[in-house]
């Protein structure tokens, strides 16, 4: 079982507190390559989402099992043999996105997203307890590759949700921008991913430091006063 105070410790850090994107700034090398628009990092979030759960509800399965000496390959061989299962499903189902994520996928295995999480986690915590780590860090993942892509993809082509038909052949991409629009080159290359990343990173920063002042101005709670016996 888990109590609420674990499970909203563990989404809060997943969500926001160490957000692996904004936060702890890493896995850099998907973050900026693919995030050309909203749908490749969504659906390479969402990838690496489903590996980290079954990564950690494995290890954290089995760590009584594993010799300290060798956790690292054996870490490293589940990850793999799950990253192998995603990377085939995408591209029996997926077969265009496949191609258009290409290397990334199979790089999920040296992610170190990925490694440290089951590192840190889930080789020292309870099965219930990892899967939710892994979910909520790969949530955390989602929102922010999400939203860069958007960003990128608004800014560079004017458009949202590019190459959705990979994905649901029915859909289209939204044309928020005129289709006069020129289109703002730099966003849709690595420098503009990083001067991008860098405001989300200084949005949180900020948005920290005001949870913190409006922490320190709260009035106490009042203590009750011990009865009369």
């Amino acid at each position: 079982m888990i109590t609420r105070e674990e499970f909203r410790s563990i989404a809060g850090n997943g969500i926001w507190k160490q957000n692996t994107s904004i936060a702890q700034i890493l896995g850099l090398c998907p973050l900026l390559a693919v995030t050309t628009n909203a749908v490749n990092g969504i659906m390479l979030s969402l990838a690496t989402i489903l590996v980290m759960a079954l990564s950690n509800v494995a290890v954290a399965s089995l760590r009584n099992l594993i010799p300290h000496e060798i956790r690292i390959p054996v870490f490293i061989l589940i990850v793999a043999a799950l990253v192998t299962v995603v990377d085939l499903l995408f591209n029996a189902n997926l077969h265009e996105l496949y191609l258009v994520l290409g290397i990334f996928i199979p790089l999920i295995v040296t992610n170190c997203i990925v490694l440290a999480r089951v590192e840190a986690f889930a080789a020292k915590n309870p099965p219930l307890q990892s899967t939710l780590d892994g979910v909520f860090m790969g949530v955390g993942m989602l929102w922010t590759l999400a939203l860069l892509g958007g960003m990128r993809e608004l800014l560079g082509s004017g458009t949202l949700f590019g190459g959705i038909d990979m994905v649901f052949p029915s859909l289209q991409p939204i044309q928020l921008l005129p289709e006069s629009y020129p289109g703002f080159l730099l966003a849709l290359l690595p420098p503009g991913a990083f001067i991008l990343l860098g405001c989300m990173i200084a949005w949180k920063n900020w948005m920290d430091a005001r949870a913190a002042e409006r922490a320190k101005l709260k009035p106490p709670a009042p203590v009750a006063a011990a009865g009369c016996h």
